[in-house]
């Protein structure tokens, strides 16, 4: 799939994303202020998620649950060193644990990333908008 998109479109492709993905580990790749987190944001508002989510930089992964109970996993990768750095922390424990995980900048960690994960792509047009491709 790929669909060009604003921030008002935002809600609907977080929608379908959650609807129509075949993992619960979802990898974002794009550049820096492409809006990563902030479609994260709006996953997780679709997940029922009522805590603020912010990008987990520096702590590597946030942890956050849904009304309902459920385990959001949110990674961001940028500043680790090597993927000895995510072993760890235990990454293979998270993404074994049957909860969404959302992955920042899973290029540093490709080796240990689940084969199943859903790949998603972002790009920031001339306009402004974005586009995103799911694969």
């Amino acid at each position: 799939m790929k669909q060009q998109y604003t921030l008002q479109d935002l809600n609907v492709i977080a929608k379908n994303i959650i609807a129509n993905v075949s993992s619960k580990t979802l990898l974002f790749h794009g550049d820096m202020g492409v809006g990563k987190t902030t479609l994260i944001k709006e996953l997780t508002r679709e997940l029922n998620v009522d805590d603020v989510v912010s990008s987990p930089t520096f702590s590597l992964v946030n942890e956050y649950h849904s009304r309902d109970g459920q385990k959001i996993y949110h990674f961001d990768f940028y500043r680790i060193e090597n993927e000895v750095e995510a072993l760890d922390m235990g990454i293979e424990d998270y993404f074994y644990d049957d909860a969404w995980c959302f992955v920042e900048w899973p290029n540093k960690v490709k080796n240990l990333l689940p084969l199943n994960a859903v790949e998603i792509h972002l790009t920031q047009n001339e306009d402004q908008s974005r586009t995103i491709s799911i694969k």
